[in-house]
C-alpha cells in the first residue's frame, strides 16, 4: 500500500480578528500594543486586518503582551445550532405553555427557552424563583404580565424585562391570543446532557 502524504490547506490562516478582539477587550490601543512589542502601528494594523502574516516569534510576542494563548488563535469557533423544531421540550410547570430549550443542554453560562403561551397560560398561582443571577423575558408577540411581590409588569411585543431569578415572581398570558416569548437565564439554572 502506498503512503498518502498530507497536503496543507490552501486557505490562509486568519488570526487578525482574534488579535484585534483581544486587544479591544482589554481596552488597549494599537499604539499601546506597538509600544509594548516594539512593532510599528502600521504593521500591527495590517496584521489585525490579515493583510500580512507575522513571524512565529512576533506572534508569540503579541500573544504575551495580550495574555492570549498562542494556540487559541488557531482554534475553530465553538458553535452549535439548535433548530427550533428539534429543540428539546421542557416541562417548567406552567399551564398552557410549550417550552423548548434553544441552547445546548451542556451550556452552563447561559440558557434560553423559547415558549409558546396559549391564551390564559400562566406560571402558576404561587410565586416562584429560578436559581440564576439574571432572568430576562423578551416578548416576541402577544402580551405577558409578570407578577412580583409588590407590583406587576405588563409587556407587549418587543418589550424586555430583566430581573433577578431569585426574585419571587410568576407570569400569565394576559392577551387575547397566543404569545411567543424567550426566557434567558444567566447562569443556566440547570444543565447536563441526555
Amino acid at each position: 500500500m502506498k503512503a498518502l502524504h498530507p497536503t496543507p490547506s490552501t486557505d490562509p490562516v486568519r488570526v487578525g480578528a482574534r488579535l484585534r478582539a483581544s486587544r479591544k477587550a482589554q481596552g488597549l490601543t494599537i499604539e499601546q500594543v506597538a509600544a509594548a512589542t516594539g512593532l510599528t502601528r502600521g504593521f500591527l494594523s495590517r496584521v489585525e486586518r490579515d493583510e500580512t502574516s507575522p513571524s512565529v516569534s512576533t506572534l508569540v510576542t503579541l500573544c504575551q503582551v495580550l495574555s492570549l494563548p498562542v494556540g487559541s488563535l488557531f482554534e475553530g469557533a465553538d458553535t452549535e445550532v439548535i433548530r427550533l423544531q428539534a429543540a428539546p421540550r421542557l416541562n417548567m410547570g406552567g399551564q398552557g405553555v410549550e417550552d423548548r430549550m434553544v441552547t445546548p443542554r451542556a451550556q452552563s453560562k447561559i440558557q434560553i427557552l423559547r415558549s409558546r403561551l396559549d391564551p390564559g397560560a400562566h406560571g402558576g398561582a404561587d410565586l416562584y424563583t429560578i436559581n440564576c443571577d439574571v432572568e430576562v423575558l423578551h416578548v416576541i408577540s402577544g402580551e405577558v404580565t409578570v407578577r412580583f411581590t409588590d407590583h406587576d409588569e405588563t409587556l407587549t411585543a418587543g418589550d424586555t424585562l430583566t430581573f433577578s431569578g431569585r426574585e419571587p415572581h410568576t407570569w400569565s398570558n394576559t392577551g387575547s391570543g397566543s404569545a411567543e416569548v424567550t426566557w434567558t437565564f444567566v447562569p443556566a439554572p440547570w444543565s447536563g446532557s441526555h
